[in-house]
């Protein structure tokens, strides 16, 4: 797309607080909720993808270590304007190639029943029954990454 560009960040980055104000606006106020009142220490912890228009953080996604197999995708978030405009895609890709670099073989993500079909359309499958985070229906789903050892 056309100006936007995604790069990554760490929660020390000035970005950080666009990343939160995203987070806040898209994910959390909807349902009622807010950041305010949840330990975000793992942010700390994590790869924070952003996909910028204008030097204007529009999406992002956060990376989560978990071990050497996998690597969790989590709080993605794109402002409603730019959504279906091919944001999400760009972000899950850079992470993804971030992910094979790593060499990381897997993917896992805790995805809202809404989103289901946009990460079916990236090549992830449905792993678990449904269950209930943040107050609304989710999915475990996964995605198995190729990679080449470079041994």
């Amino acid at each position: 797309m056309d100006g936007i560009i995604v790069t990554h960040i760490n929660s020390l980055s000035p970005k950080y607080q666009e990343v939160w104000e995203l987070r806040e606006e898209i994910l959390r106020k909807p349902l009622g909720m807010s950041l305010k009142n949840e330990d975000l220490s793992r942010d700390h912890a994590d790869t924070i993808f952003i996909a910028e228009h204008n030097s204007k953080v529009i999406g992002c996604l956060l990376l989560h270590h978990i071990d050497r197999e996998q690597v969790q995708l989590r709080a993605m978030a794109v402002y409603n304007e730019w959504q279906g405009k091919g944001v999400g895609r760009l972000l899950v890709s850079a992470a993804e190639n971030f992910c094979e670099q790593k060499e990381y073989p897997k993917i896992i993500l805790h995805a809202r029943k809404v989103a289901l079909g946009f990460y079916k359309s990236l090549g992830y499958s449905i792993t678990s029954d449904e269950f209930t985070e943040v107050g609304i229906p989710h999915y475990i789903m996964e995605k198995d990454l190729p990679y080449i050892y470079n041994k």
